[in-house]
């Protein structure tokens, strides 16, 4: 009797695999196959990598129309110096600035105008330097500072004016690149730079996510109106929310800090 059933079926044999089919680098040939496919994944990779680079740049937010106005040229200012929490001068009317004007000052540099400065306080002075300019922020990059001639004027700080205790949120920066020395001068990239230059002596200032008198940037000083700078390293640069005393010296305004508020977003 014979068996019955399918016959056994041969093993596939792999197709023997075609000469374009190998890729060796030493031959500097493409493949056949490959001549075509790899210039369009290469063009694509570039075409992503193109617009992956302009989304990201979009996505950033405007570093500020923060400069130095050279365009002014030099600026001397006379006016009463007051050294704390960092060296600022109330300033006496000029073109630029017809009613006076209070303006931080800061050196050359990371570095601040204390040393020149500490001899001078609540004297009247004759300071030059250029400005640095975001919006209503500015500040007076020192180049001299001296006590003025006789005749120029007499000293005389402006009173104090006490609007009262708030709660902000908003970014500690160090009020020199943030007010044009630097674009943008402001987020964690920066914030290395930022602690360097509060440390040199540069005005440390709160850039609020809102108002009071319709001004967004505040000097800040500590609740006895004495310098912050190296006991707000670990809050500069990233979102921040503070409560403190706003007074009006001038018209600058200065936020009384409370340091045990300052809280990290």
């Amino acid at each position: 009797m014979m068996a019955t059933g399918s016959p056994p079926q041969p093993e596939a044999v792999p197709a023997k695999p075609k000469a374009s089919d190998f890729y060796v680098g030493y031959s500097k040939r493409l493949p056949a196959d490959l001549r075509v496919f790899l210039p369009i994944v290469a063009l694509l990779l570039v075409a992503l990598f193109v617009a992956s680079g302009l989304l990201l740049g979009l996505a950033q937010p405007h570093p500020g129309e923060g400069r130095f106005r050279w365009d002014l040229g030099p600026q001397t200012l006379v006016g009463t110096l007051e050294m704390h929490p960092v060296p600022i001068v109330h300033a006496q009317p000029t073109a630029r600035f017809p009613a006076g004007h209070t303006m931080m000052l800061t050196g050359q540099g990371k570095v601040g105008v204390q040393a020149v400065a500490s001899a001078l306080d609540g004297k009247l002075v004759e300071v030059k330097g250029f400005i640095t300019e975001r919006g209503a922020l500015d500040m007076l990059v020192v180049d001299t500072l001296r006590a003025a001639d006789a005749g120029m004027g007499e000293a005389g700080l402006p009173p104090v004016v006490d609007l009262g205790r708030w709660r902000l949120t908003g970014e500690i920066c160090d009020g020199k690149c943030v007010s044009g020395a630097m674009r943008p001068g402001r987020g964690a990239s920066h914030k290395a730079c930022a602690n360097l230059c509060i440390l040199g002596g540069a005005p440390p200032v709160l850039v609020a996510n809102g108002a009071i008198e319709g001004r967004s940037f505040f000097l800040l000083a500590d609740e006895a109106g004495q310098p912050v700078a190296d006991r707000l390293l670990d809050a500069t640069a990233v979102p921040v929310e503070v409560e403190g005393r706003v007074e009006r010296r001038g018209d600058l305004l200065v936020l009384r800090l409370d340091l045990k508020s300052v809280k990290r977003l």
